[in-house]
């Protein structure tokens, strides 16, 4: 017998069983799904608990002077991070002028066909083994290497431009520029690799309209490519800058670990991963409180710049 499908009833039986193991299926990768997702917030709400609560005597304390004193005596029990907050925001800042602009302009020069392949992918290749190198080896190179190089350079700023409040110092070769510089360096392949594949995802068709209507290969490239991949540059970009404000090894090793606020980019400085790094080893429980106070700071800041981000493109899709 066969029913008004036309199958018989042990192809309708097996068909039905089918569709049963794929409705399972689908609703076990939807709850697994649910469950991946709620355990990373779960880990990101329980790491910023224990930081919160082990860092709630120095809170109680010293309450929203923290981030607005410039002293940290740990004889004393006395901290304030303003220092440490100032330098991290210099120095990442420093880090996005400089790798912004040059790891945007890579990925578009890997992405757009200028080279051969056969040159291109080494190139990328190359590119993205820096991420590999350890932050401990870039700080020795900055010292041994990148330091004694940018002296000069530093020297004649001060020397012709100390007027100018930037300039202002003497120069040190351990300064709020030279670990800009670094983390500069350390961040483009962030940049580089995720903008280049948000460029490389996007259609041919877009490429081809635009010289169909007329437009040159860099008027496409700026009026139609970039903005078409403006949210995966953006989220490049947000990724570097959270790798720079964290950095520890290199920003220890380079900023020089001084406990000012000062305009000028020459001078040695702090940021609150140096200061983490530097001092916890040895800091007894009142200060372990103060530098965990000052790592949920630097929480609180990396979600305000993600945030700021997500705006960021939510309006620009909207414009679009």
């Amino acid at each position: 017998m066969r029913s008004a499908t036309g199958e018989s009833p042990r192809q309708e039986r097996s068909l039905e069983k089918q569709v049963n193991t794929t409705t399972v299926l689908d609703r076990l990768f939807y709850w697994l799904t649910v469950a991946f997702a709620i355990a990373v917030v779960a880990i990101l709400l329980w790491i910023g608990f224990q930081i919160g609560s082990t860092a709630l005597p120095a809170i109680r304390t010293y309450g929203i002077q923290f981030l607005t004193t410039t002293t940290w005596d740990p004889v004393r029990n006395i901290y304030g991070a303003l220092p440490q907050i100032y330098g991290t925001l210099v120095t990442s800042a420093i880090a996005l002028i400089i790798a912004v602009p040059v790891g945007v302009g890579v990925a578009v020069f890997l992405s757009e066909n200028f080279l051969p392949n056969q040159i291109r992918t080494p190139i990328a290749l190359a590119i993205e083994l820096i991420a590999a190198i350890p932050s401990v080896v870039i700080g020795l190179w900055g010292i041994y290497i990148l330091i004694p190089f940018l002296l000069p350079f530093y020297r004649f700023l001060y020397e012709n431009f100390s007027w100018i409040p930037l300039f202002s110092t003497p120069p040190r070769g351990n300064s709020l520029l030279t670990l800009g510089i670094v983390l500069a360096v350390m961040i483009l392949p962030t940049i580089i690799a995720i903008s280049r594949g948000s460029l490389v995802a996007l259609p041919r068709d877009l490429r081809q309209g635009a010289m169909a209507m007329g437009a040159t290969r860099w008027e496409t490239i700026i009026r139609v490519l970039i903005p078409a991949a403006f949210s995966g540059i953006v989220g490049s970009i947000m990724l570097a800058l959270g790798r720079a404000m964290g950095e520890t090894m290199a920003a220890a090793m380079l900023v020089g670990n001084s406990n000012q606020i000062t305009p000028s980019l020459i001078a040695p400085g702090a940021t609150i991963a140096s200061l983490i790094a530097s001092q916890f080893g040895e800091a007894g429980r009142s200060q372990v409180a103060a530098l965990l106070y000052s790592g949920l700071i630097l929480l609180i800041l990396t979600f305000i710049v993600n945030v700021l981000a997500e705006i960021i493109i939510q309006k620009f899709q909207n414009v679009e």
